[in-house]
């Protein structure tokens, strides 16, 4: 019997895990004055027994507050007392893992069952063990973990029974494990055990599973010699071996033979791992032919074979027919299942199509099918990734109300999310939500974080990220170090990414082609190409010239350089390494020679491209665009934007672009709003830059009338290319700052005319506005706006944002009522703002008060569950939270959960 003694006092958590709940959410655990009550171990273990010997026991209140906080010797003692009631036992050992916070991680579950064994209480320990192996059968790590253990424990005297050993073989088999599965198989046979007939079978499916088909059959014809009947489940795993190994050929003979007269038979199980394996290697008309064979043979397709054939269409970007296939299924009488919703989901995130993978999931609930952990990471993934960072937690607060606990992949996910909309610090205090739930972060979450730091160019943090990871013994791995890399270099601190290069190489970590091109391309920006040439030497005796990537890099920084004889040497040696241009390293070279003056040359390359069967792209186009327009010769790019439909290449926002600065800059106008028409017939909206030209132009054509000078055409620089990174970069202030708003009239006019989109290009003015001042001019249209019935979303947060920047509450408050009194919703980021203004201004009571019509207007379901991760994101960034939580999961990386 155990007699230590415990203090037991609510709340019971560590100072460590307060500071890290402290720092996630606003609000503080609240404190409290009671006089602990002080109480033995065994008096607590005699109540919970008696409890717990009572009808209905798993709804008392004092049984749940006792065991909330129960440790595993407690817990093994209440256990213990239970003598001869296995059965009980075993519930209460299952429940208290479900209740504790100290007994429901593997480490904590492992200790109460050494506890049991140490107790020699051998028949309570089997029926726990196998409780433990079904409850790791998800886990790979959590198994190793727990057979690691049980080997210790052999140590000890201690031998697992027949059914343990039939279970742990499962489970092996169930998680891919075969040669551990196979390892197993022989310590029973070593001990004694007379192996049946459903352990041969699941030893063959394990090795089959990891492609071990050889030694499958090899174990299969032991079988046999020992009298086991060769049934349909060992020939369909057979068939599963040979479809890891993309073997189809050998997949189908064993097929042949199981139909066969004397055969065993196949199954719909066996001819849906055939099309699971035709799917995997592209041969998906084939898997649907076989379907139909399939039927011909009396067999039904079963929900797992239209899964099948449902995520190869999604894997291959037809969710339309995959959609279709689901209606065929249902019509059936088959019922799709999680793993099918699952893969529609998933298949609908990827083609962006948010709303409708929404509708997906909330048809799988209506349908009583209910969500797993994949279904809700998949639906989490496709909210980030559309920057719909607010439903994303929302999705967070459904899956904890509905008992499914996030694990590291689902925090992984919103890490991610949040530096997708550069709130890389917001990922960071989300850290500290990982750690308090128990969670350890894996490599990947400190490699969304360093890259979410570096793309923000805070590389103090990412480098203090970088070195934690060995804190909880991961290592960086080269994702990790060609992030940092890359970052350091586009920062021009090529010493730094220089040193870590060599670090990298120092530890044994191969630096791939995306490294090498990282570190080359800083040494060329920096004019270094000595250091360049000698990396590029290094790369080619590594192997890891593999494609033109590096090349087209360093081809890139000549051409800025108008090293024309060297990219031409360049080029003779990537040919040289057997490898092949691609259109980017000719558009590069189209782009130099254009550059050089050699206008002719450069559009004989682009003949060149196409006798080289490497035809032009729109980016080519677009380079060639913009070098005639430098040279002057406007009229010949039109010529060539009108033509490149007809080319197979239709111009994009860039190419229309680039004409309208040029007939501007120009002083033609008419000229520029005579392409906009096209261009939106061509499904096209005029983007910033463009309508930055014609403000210009328009005030430019003005002041000719009027007899003044103009210097806004000046503004307009075509002197480089315009690329997707850099054509909304080109607003001037000086046209918005000066001005007349009866022109802004005129040119709203003309893009009405054109059947642009008004509604943008207010949003657009308005932004520009308040960015530079004009903040009664800006409030003056957004009100004539509203008025007309219309929304402008980002002007409405344009001005709000000013007035909250400038602590103008009030005027804070009189918008966003002036949004709500038109029937319109203000954006989340304007509540943000507005909340943020309201407390830096001691504001606290109206804060929460618009933190609660927040919570109100967008209809969140569960106020309760969302409202903490709702006040997250509100929150504004802390820098110094971040600094601190990095130095608390440090503390944490080498300690085990507090025990109170």
């Amino acid at each position: 019997m155990f007699l230590r003694k415990i203090v037991v006092k609510l709340p019971c958590r560590s100072p460590a895990f307060t500071s890290a709940s402290t720092l996630y959410s606003v609000s503080s655990p609240s404190s409290y004055n009671q006089t602990p009550t002080v109480v033995t171990s065994e008096d607590t273990a005699l109540l919970t027994s008696s409890l717990i010997n009572q009808p209905n026991w798993k709804t008392d209140q004092t049984l749940k507050s006792l065991v909330s906080h129960m440790d595993p010797n407690v817990a093994a003692q209440v256990i213990l007392l239970q003598n001869d009631k296995v059965s009980l036992a075993l519930q209460f050992f299952q429940w208290v893992c479900q209740h504790s916070t100290y007994c429901y991680d593997v480490n904590s579950r492992i200790r109460l069952l050494n506890l049991l064994i140490s107790s020699n209480s051998f028949r309570i320990a089997h029926k726990v063990i196998i409780e433990q192996i079904k409850n790791c059968s998800e886990n790979e790590n959590d198994l190793l973990k727990l057979m690691e253990t049980l080997d210790e424990m052999r140590k000890t005297g201690f031998r697992l029974n027949y059914p343990c050993y039939s279970i742990l073989l499962m489970s092996l088999a169930k998680l891919s494990l075969g040669f551990l599965a196979f390892l197993l198989y022989k310590k029973m046979v070593a001990e004694g055990f007379a192996l049946g007939a459903i352990d041969y079978r699941t030893v063959i499916n394990a090795l089959s599973k990891i492609g071990f088909v050889c030694q499958a059959e090899m174990f299969m014809s032991q079988a046999l010699k020992l009298g086991f009947e060769l049934s349909t489940h060992i020939c369909t795993s057979i068939v599963l071996g040979y479809c890891r190994q993309n073997d189809l050929r050998q997949a189908f003979r064993v097929l042949d033979l199981m139909s066969k007269s004397d055969g065993c038979g196949a199954n719909s199980v066996t001819y849906s791992i055939l099309m699971h394996g035709l799917c995997e290697i592209g041969r998906v008309e084939e898997a649907f032919a076989l379907k139909e064979v399939m039927k011909e043979k009396g067999f039904q397709p079963s929900t797992r074979t239209y899964s099948v054939l449902v995520k190869a269409l999604c894997d291959n970007g037809f969710i339309g027919k995959a959609l279709d296939l689901v209606g065929e299924m249902i019509a059936k009488g088959c019922k799709p299942n999680v793993y099918t919703y699952t893969v529609l989901i998933d298949g609908l995130c990827r083609e962006g199509k948010i709303e409708e993978a929404n509708g997906m999931f909330t048809q799988m609930i209506k349908e009583g099918v209910y969500p797993g952990i994949v279904t809700y990471n998949a639906l989490m993934n496709g909210y980030c990734k559309k920057g719909k960072i607010v439903s994303a937690f929302e999705l967070l607060s459904v899956m904890e109300k509905r008992n499914c606990k996030p694990n590291i992949r689902t925090y992984n996910e919103l890490i991610e999310g949040l530096c997708r909309v550069n709130k890389p610090y917001k990922g960071m205090l989300l850290l500290g939500r990982v750690v308090y739930n128990g969670l350890l972060p894996n490599s990947l979450t400190y490699n969304i974080l360093i890259d979410g730091f570096c793309r923000e160019g805070h590389f103090n943090m990412a480098s203090k990220i970088f070195e934690l990871m060995n804190s909880f013994g991961i290592e960086p791995d080269a994702y990790s170090f060609t992030v940092m890399i890359d970052g350091l270099c586009k920062q021009g601190r090529l010493k730094l990414g220089n040193g870590l290069f060599g670090k990298m190489i120092k530890k044994g970590i191969e630096p791939d082609e995306v490294t090498f091109t990282a570190l080359m391309d800083g040494f060329c920006k920096i004019g270094n190409t000595g250091d360049a040439s000698k990396l590029f030497k290094m790369m080619v005796a590594n192997g890891c010239l593999k494609t033109c990537h590096a090349f087209n890099s360093v081809l890139h920084i000549l051409s800025k350089e108008c090293k024309l004889i060297e990219q031409y040497a360049l080029l003779g040696k990537m040919l040289k390494h057997g490898l092949v241009p691609s259109v980017v390293t000719y558009t590069i070279l189209v782009g130099a020679l254009f550059q050089a003056g050699k206008v002719d040359q450069s559009l004989s390359m682009m003949e060149l491209m196409k006798q080289f069967g490497c035809p032009p792209n729109v980016y080519t186009y677009n380079v060639v665009v913009n070098g005639l327009c430098q040279t002057g010769r406007v009229e010949d790019a039109e010529r060539i934007l009108h033509s490149m439909p007809d080319l197979g290449v239709p111009p994009n926002h860039v190419t229309y672009t680039i004409l309208v600065k040029a007939h501007v800059y120009a002083g033609r106008l008419d000229r520029a709003l005579d392409i906009m028409c096209p261009m939106v017939k061509n499904g096209y909206q005029p983007n910033s830059c463009m309508y930055s030209a014609l403000l210009a132009g328009f005030v430019s054509s003005n002041k000719a009338n009027k007899g003044g000078n103009s210097n806004f055409i000046s503004t307009l620089d075509i002197s480089s290319p315009l690329t997707p990174e850099n054509y909304d970069e080109c607003v001037p202030s000086n046209v918005l700052k000066e001005m007349d708003l009866e022109l802004l009239f005129k040119l709203r006019h003309q893009i009405k005319k054109f059947s642009g989109s008004v509604l943008e290009f207010d949003n657009f003015l308005i932004t520009g506005l308040c960015e530079v001042g004009r903040i009664l001019d800006a409030e003056h249209l957004t009100k004539d706006i509203l008025n007309h019935d219309l929304f402008p979303e980002e002007a409405c947060f344009s001005v709000i944002d000013w007035h909250s920047k400038n602590n103008n509450c009030n005027e804070c408050l009189e918008f966003l009522d002036l949004i709500l009194s038109h029937g319109f919703l203000p954006s989340f980021a304007s509540y943000c703002s507005v909340i943020h203004c309201m407390r830096t201004n001691g504001n606290i009571k109206e804060a929460q008060r618009l933190l609660s019509d927040l919570m109100k207007y967008n209809n969140f379901g569960e106020t309760n569950a969302v409202l903490p991760h709702i006040e997250f994101l509100v929150n504004s960034d802390e820098p110094e939270k971040c600094i601190e939580l990095l130095k608390l999961v440090e503390q944490m990386a080498n300690k085990e959960r507090p025990v109170i």
